[in-house]
């Protein structure tokens, strides 16, 4: 009896040795770079379908170019993103371009044809509604890591499990939110947001991964508003890696006119 107390302790104790090689901040790195970077840069064809708590459908289809600004394995590189909306029409030419710049804070806009106008996304409005969905315009293109304290909380055969704490409470509606990173891909595949009574109220959960040139990628995921009972499904329908995009598509310029190189 007391032999197999023994082996029960000796592997809790290996157990939590192995969770404590990488740090909450450690798993957190790798997890962006597998969301984030993978390839130098990345083309992305897909739709969001937004249902409310009446059962009312909204769609939205877009495609998304990314660029990393330098070496993939250097995760203080910037990027750059633009989404371009095809449908529904009232959203047809509708662009969102973000530079990611992670020493600074990013800088987003908004083109919407039919007012003819550029608008700049203020850093205080990162966290609101992207295009009427439940996807936050900080969701787009990541959270900075350097916002938040990153806890290792627990983990299981296949997940670790992050919880992460905001260093500045007033510039966020949560309270803190849990990550569960996949151990073999470090692809962050379910998040959930708290507020102050401990209570979640947003939830992401990836639905579908596929490997695209070796690289593991989310196909498919899910984002629920808890409070308002809206769910929106993030569905990529082609993805590509390393397609040679130009830096030179991120300017304002091309916010108006993007080129039909990549947006027939």
């Amino acid at each position: 009896m007391k032999s197999n107390i023994a082996i029960i302790v000796i592997l809790l104790v290996s157990s939590i040795a192995n969770s404590a090689e990488l740090s909450g901040l450690e798993i957190m790195q790798k997890s962006l770079k597998a969301n984030y970077y993978s390839g130098l840069d990345r083309m992305t064809e897909g739709k969001m379908t937004i249902t409310d708590k009446n059962n009312n459908i909204r769609v939205r289809e877009f495609k998304v170019l990314r660029k990393n600004l330098g070496n993939e394995n250097n995760l203080s590189d910037d990027q750059n993103y633009f989404v371009k909306f095809s449908h529904p029409n009232d959203l047809d030419g509708v662009v969102f371009m973000v530079k990611k710049q992670v020493q600074s804070n990013d800088d987003r806009w908004l083109y919407l044809p039919k007012l003819d106008l550029v608008r700049r996304i203020a850093a205080g409005d990162k966290r609101t509604s992207f295009v009427g969905s439940d996807v936050l315009y900080e969701d787009v293109s990541g959270r900075h890591l350097s916002e938040d304290e990153h806890d290792f909380d627990s983990d299981s055969k296949n997940y670790y499990i992050i919880k992460s704490i905001p260093k500045d409470s007033s510039k966020t509606e949560f309270s803190y939110y849990k990550t569960w990173v996949h151990k073999k891909t470090f692809l962050a595949l379910k998040r959930e947001y708290y507020d102050t009574n401990d209570a979640i109220y947003r939830e992401i959960k990836v639905k579908k991964v596929k490997n695209i040139d070796d690289i593991p990628t989310i196909m498919s995921s899910t984002v629920k508003d808890l409070n308002t009972g809206s769910i929106t499904q993030v569905q990529c329908t082609d993805v590509k890696y390393n397609v040679g995009v130009d830096l030179g598509l991120f300017s304002e310029r091309f916010l108006r006119n993007p080129p039909s190189q990549w947006f027939n």
